[in-house]
């Protein structure tokens, strides 16, 4: 599986950017695919998440602001509205496969979302 991610760039605060996740297999082959995040200085965090059956489930700080948008069954798009500088993070798109009786994870290779103030 591999996972290309890209979009992303330079925003003011109250902007939007767009980052996508070009997937090799079907969304619907995963149990889920998402976003990560990781904010300077900080671990990796979940930002959101969405199931083979459509189902969305978003952080708290993202919700209302960010959305999520399937193109083409393989690509993964998170619209990013409203925009703060404490989005200012990589951005990682994660997708999550059921492999031998455990999950597995893949991981794109992270693009770099900067919000001015």
């Amino acid at each position: 599986v591999q996972l290309q991610a890209s979009g992303g760039g330079l925003a003011q605060a109250g902007g939007s950017l767009k980052v996508s996740c070009a997937a090799s297999d079907t969304i619907l082959s995963f149990r889920t695919m998402g976003w990560y995040r990781q904010r300077p200085g900080k671990s990796r965090e979940w930002v959101a998440t969405i199931t083979a059956d459509g189902f969305t489930n978003w952080a708290n700080d993202v919700e209302g602001r960010f959305t999520l948008s399937i193109d083409n069954a393989r690509t993964l798009n998170l619209r990013m509205n409203d925009l703060r500088p404490s989005d200012t993070a990589i951005y990682y798109c994660n997708a999550r496969r059921a492999q031998n009786d455990r999950m597995v994870d893949y991981w794109g290779q992270g693009t770099l979302v900067t919000v001015s103030s």
